[in-house]
């Protein structure tokens, strides 16, 4: 009984959290002079991500490696295809021109990037599947490049202000908003993956199985309840900025420092997911010039959440 009274509880924290993250974000926007996709894309990405690097930085230290790599794969997946795809049904997404022809194409990169990485020993006969201390640094070094674009971009923007706060907070109110928001959106995010697994682990399903739907899941929920909220709010620039940025920090700054930690092995089946996680971002993409242009629809969301289905479906086949 007290699992269902925690994860309830998790749920309502992810919930409220999320309003004072996106609260906050938006207010520190206005009085910081920066767009709402460029706070999206950084502050609430990484703070949404934090779920992903705690339990993937655990996970790796203690060599649960199917844990660390099946966390991050499933969640970039229920990422695109479940966090988008419900904010677009909560409201329609209109998403900027350099979102689509950049932003979009780096979190498809970004995957392109692990599938490669993982998969170098074919190339150079190295004998070990997965990803090596090298690899984690070459990610981190795709990080500082992107942090580098954020930066170039948000100086551009800097007189170019889009802010869905009329009358934005202090200072000081607002980052008191955004800490509370994420410290409700990390406990929440805490409950609802212990109870989850909890409750799993009663099935005695396999460990991937329950990184790429339960634990992915888990530490997605702080991305949807902030997107979803968002979306509620009409600001598509969190919503999608927070969706495009988590992507690509969890490969680059996740995965980047987990496997800088400790040497992660991949299964051969892994490759089936991360191919899941490139045609999520192909298929973004593609969405983005099928109906009305540049937005994600609700129609479109509907689709998104049912290709997750199937995709969940055919997990549990397979596990």
């Amino acid at each position: 009984m007290i699992t269902y009274i925690l994860l309830i509880l998790g749920f309502a924290l992810l919930i409220k959290g999320a309003d004072y993250l996106v609260k906050g974000a938006s207010s520190m926007a206005k009085i910081l002079k920066v767009s709402d996709l460029i706070i999206g894309l950084t502050i609430v990405s990484f703070g949404t991500s934090m779920p992903e690097m705690v339990v993937n930085i655990f996970a790796s230290a203690k060599g649960n490696s199917e844990i660390a790599i099946g966390n991050i794969i499933g969640s970039n997946i229920f990422n695109i295809l479940v966090i988008l795809g419900v904010s677009s049904i909560v409201s329609p997404l209109v998403v900027t021109k350099r979102t689509v022809w950049i932003e979009i194409p780096l979190t498809l990169f970004a995957a392109l990037m692990l599938g490669l990485l993982a998969n170098d020993y074919i190339f150079t006969k190295s004998g070990f599947h997965g990803l090596t201390r090298k690899d984690g640094l070459l990610l981190l070094f795709f990080l500082a490049v992107f942090i580098y674009y954020i930066y170039h971009v948000a100086r551009k923007e800097k007189n170019c202000v889009i802010s869905s706060v009329t009358q934005p907070f202090s200072i000081s109110k607002s980052i008191l908003a955004f800490a509370a928001g994420l410290a409700g959106l990390s406990l929440g995010a805490k409950l609802v993956v212990d109870s989850a697994v909890s409750l799993a682990e009663k099935l005695e399903v396999s460990q991937s199985l329950i990184a790429l739907t339960i634990v992915a899941a888990g530490t997605g929920l702080p991305e949807l309840a902030t997107s979803a909220i968002a979306a509620y709010r009409k600001n598509s620039d969190i919503a999608v900025g927070n969706i495009v940025g988590s992507n690509i920090l969890n490969i680059f700054l996740v995965l980047g420092i987990s496997s800088s930690i400790k040497h992660i092995p991949l299964q051969s089946r892994n490759n089936i997911d991360i191919g899941v996680a490139v045609l999520a971002s192909l298929i973004l993409f593609a969405v983005m010039f099928l109906g009305k242009k540049h937005i994600l629809d609700r129609w479109e969301g509907f689709i998104f959440v049912t290709i997750y289905v199937i995709y969940t479906v055919f997990l549990i086949i397979q596990g």
